[in-house]
């Protein structure tokens, strides 16, 4: 079956299925494959349950009337992705980068929609995988979309792009992300210019920090950029449009532009969130919102899916920012729970992951940073900063420090927790 023949089967059955213990009845089942697991083992299994046609490749599985054999299944979804966005024809925004991508999306997600019908990446459908599930959850009332895309490797946002086609893009920041795939610092920017890349190939727009030089200087080259400017304490950017912070903890508050009597009041805190923030603020601007439905944006925005979280519970406060880390986001969240006001601070790390052969550097150099922001109390859980020269306190595994926290909890203390995505630090708050 030809693609234009699989979108016509789409448009009667527009709910994709791809895995058989969350089947939506009369779905098209795509019977993907994994490391461990063939989807196509499970086609009859599908249908059984109410799946109105299974896509397989492989022809021995082809028992049914209701088998759709293709050459290859997941090639046939970004396919029919694909095809899908190009009937309709609507901004697509994507978001890339190596810190605050969930966190920009879902601001930018939150001030669209207080004026536009917008579809917005769902968790963390952001990989080859999860982008064309997304695209395909596209309707002719969806107004804007606003997409995420991860990558751990150079050209995979560039393959993205191929599948979603952006009209405007966003790049939040280059950091220290999948060093192990990205190889270096130098492919970590080559892999984010993939988006601009192709916004300039197809004159696109792409939303630019005019605080960040190195995204300025990437973007040199396009002919539509739109700039903003997170401007607090001495900075004095000048940009398209521009914030002015009154602070950044606990919570940011700015104003926008000239409107300095206007106050917008965030739940986020920290100079990264503040980008975050301006980018949000940018795209809504540029796309005709009034200040106050910014504001209405950013001030419903809470944060939650384990980051930037602050949790009070009955003996301690906590500041759970653990959804994942690398050494950027690492020493920046670092950075700005030593600025926010508080006493009995305690951070507790956990290891950080993908950075091949940077590990041992990039695990020391976090612990040398809370020596020079004189942080007393740190907990350290992971082998990789078991191997840290320093004397804070370490656990190889989260258990050996549940089981101590089980003996001598914790009380009136305020927590900051975060590792990559892994280490499951968020366990630790039924101890806290």
């Amino acid at each position: 079956m030809n693609i234009p023949e699989l979108f016509a089967l789409f448009q009667s059955h527009p709910v994709i299925c791809t895995d058989t213990r969350k089947l939506t009845k009369d779905c098209l089942y795509f019977a993907l494959k994994g490391e461990n697991f063939n989807g196509n083992a499970f086609a009859e299994l599908a249908l059984k349950q109410g799946a109105a046609f299974a896509i397989i490749d492989e022809r021995e599985y082809m028992i049914h009337e209701h088998c759709i054999l293709v050459e290859d299944v997941l090639s046939s979804l970004q396919q029919l992705a694909t095809y899908h966005r190009k009937k309709l024809n609507i901004p697509l925004i994507a978001i890339v980068g190596s810190n605050g991508k969930t966190t920009s999306k879902e601001l930018i997600s939150s001030v669209l929609s207080t004026h536009f019908n917008i579809l917005s990446t769902p968790g963390n459908f952001n990989n080859h995988i999860g982008l064309p599930l997304t695209l395909l959850m596209l309707n002719p009332n969806h107004q804007i979309a606003v997409i995420e895309m991860g990558a751990n490797h150079i050209g995979e946002n560039a393959f993205l792009c191929e599948l979603a086609m952006p009209s405007h893009g966003l790049i939040t920041n280059n950091g220290k992300d999948h060093l192990e795939g990205f190889g270096s610092m130098e492919g970590v920017e080559k892999s984010n210019r993939e988006l601009y890349d192709y916004l300039l190939k197809n004159e696109g727009t792409a939303f630019v920090n005019a605080n960040d030089a190195d995204l300025i200087l990437m973007a040199k080259k396009l002919v539509k950029k739109v700039t903003y400017a997170a401007n607090f304490g001495s900075t004095s950017t000048i940009a398209d449009y521009i914030g002015y912070a009154q602070k950044l903890q606990p919570q940011i508050e700015f104003s926008i532009g000239d409107d300095t009597g206007q106050i917008i009041s965030s739940h986020l805190s920290g100079d990264y969130n503040f980008d975050n923030i301006m980018a949000a603020v940018c795209i809504g601007l540029h796309f005709g919102l009034n200040t106050y439905q910014i504001k209405e944006g950013i001030e419903s925005y809470k944060p939650q899916n384990l980051r930037s979280q602050l949790i009070e519970k009955e003996h301690n406060r906590i500041f759970l920012d653990a959804y994942n880390a690398n050494p950027s986001s690492m020493q920046a969240s670092i950075r700005n729970f030593a600025a926010m006001p508080g006493e009995n601070k305690l951070l507790i790390l956990g290891d950080m992951y993908e950075l091949g052969s940077y590990e041992a550097t990039e695990h020391q150099a976090i612990t040398d940073y809370c020596k020079k922001l004189n942080l007393e109390q740190v907990i350290l859980i992971g082998p990789a900063f078991g191997k840290t020269l320093c004397d804070y306190e370490k656990h190889e595994h989260i258990n050996t420090l549940t089981a101590q926290l089980e003996k001598a909890p914790f009380n009136n203390q305020f927590v900051f927790i975060k590792g990559s995505r892994g280490m499951k630090l968020e366990t630790l708050l039924d101890w806290l």
